[in-house]
C-alpha cells in the first residue's frame, strides 16, 4: 500500500508539531505584515540559532537547559533591541532588521568555521529536522503555544511594541530549534500573506499552513526529499491555489 511508505510514526508527530507552530505563527505573522516588518522573523530566528550555536561552541550538551536558556535569552534581548529601534528609528527599521540578520548569520558561520561538522550544523539551523521531532517534544511546545495564544488574544489590543516583540521572540525560539529558520519564515509570512483581504483571515491562514505541512510531509516521504525545504514549497503552492480561487471569500468578493 502506498501510504505504508509514509511511516506514520514519524509523519504524525511532525505534522502535529507543524499545526502547533502554525497556531501561534499565523496570527503573529499577520501582525508582522500589518506592522511592515517582514524580516523580523528571519532576524530573531537567526539570533536564536546563533545563541544555540554559541552554546554548542562552549561545549554545552544538546537539548540541555543551558541551551534553552541561551536561546531564550538571546532572542528576548534581540526583541528588546528591535523594539527600541522601532520606537526611535522607525524610518530605517527594515534596514536595521536586515543588518541584524546578516550579522547573526555571519557570526554563526564564524563560530562554526573550525567545526568539522559546521556545514551540517548550519544546514540543520536553516532547514530544520522536522522529521526527527518526537511525541515527547510536543507537550512543552503545546503548553508554550497555549500561553502565547492566551496572552495574544487577550492582550493584543493594549500590547505595546515591546510586548509584541517579546511574545514574538518566545514563539520563534520554540519553533526554530525544531523546524529551522526557513520553515519558520514560511509559516509566519506565507499563510498571513494569502489571508489578506479574506473575511475569515485567521482560518484561511491556518488552512494554508496546515495543508502545506501535510502535502510537504507526504511528498518528502514518497520522493525522499528534504522535508523542511519541500514543506516551504508546498505551503507556497497551497497559497497560490487558495489565492487564485478565493474571490468568493474576499471582503470585496
Amino acid at each position: 500500500m502506498v501510504f505504508e511508505s509514509l511511516q506514520l510514526s514519524i509523519f504524525a508527530p511532525a505534522f502535529i508539531a507543524g499545526l502547533i507552530i502554525l497556531s501561534t505563527h499565523v496570527p503573529l505573522g499577520q501582525e508582522v505584515l500589518k506592522r511592515g516588518i517582514i524580516f523580523i522573523d528571519l532576524a530573531i530566528a537567526q539570533i536564536a540559532g546563533l545563541g544555540i550555536i554559541a552554546a554548542y561552541y562552549f561545549g554545552w550538551e544538546v537539548h540541555s537547559w543551558e541551551i534553552q536558556l541561551v536561546a531564550v535569552t538571546s532572542t528576548l534581548l534581540a526583541a528588546l533591541i528591535l523594539g527600541w529601534l522601532e520606537k526611535h528609528y522607525q524610518q530605517y527599521q527594515e534596514a536595521l532588521i536586515g543588518i541584524t540578520f546578516v550579522l547573526a548569520s555571519t557570526a554563526s558561520i564564524l563560530l562554526l568555521a573550525d567545526n568539522p561538522h559546521g556545514g551540517e550544523s548550519l544546514k540543520d539551523l536553516l532547514v530544520g529536522q522536522i522529521l526527527w521531532i518526537t511525541w515527547a517534544q510536543l507537550l512543552p511546545l503545546a503548553l508554550l503555544s497555549a500561553l502565547i495564544l492566551t496572552v495574544w488574544f487577550s492582550c493584543r489590543k493594549k500590547m505595546n511594541h515591546y510586548g509584541f516583540y517579546l511574545l514574538f521572540a518566545l514563539a520563534i525560539t520554540s519553533s526554530v530549534q525544531l523546524i529551522g529558520v526557513y520553515l519558520v519564515f514560511a509559516s509566519l509570512v506565507i499563510p498571513a500573506l494569502v489571508s489578506v483581504g479574506h473575511r475569515y483571515a485567521l482560518l484561511t491562514g491556518y488552512i494554508t499552513g496546515g495543508f502545506g505541512y501535510a502535502l510537504g510531509l507526504v511528498l518528502s516521504s514518497l520522493m525522499d526529499l528534504p522535508s523542511g525545504a519541500i514543506i516551504v514549497w508546498s505551503i507556497a503552492a497551497i497559497a497560490l491555489v487558495l489565492k487564485s480561487t478565493s474571490k468568493g471569500f474576499n471582503k470585496e468578493g
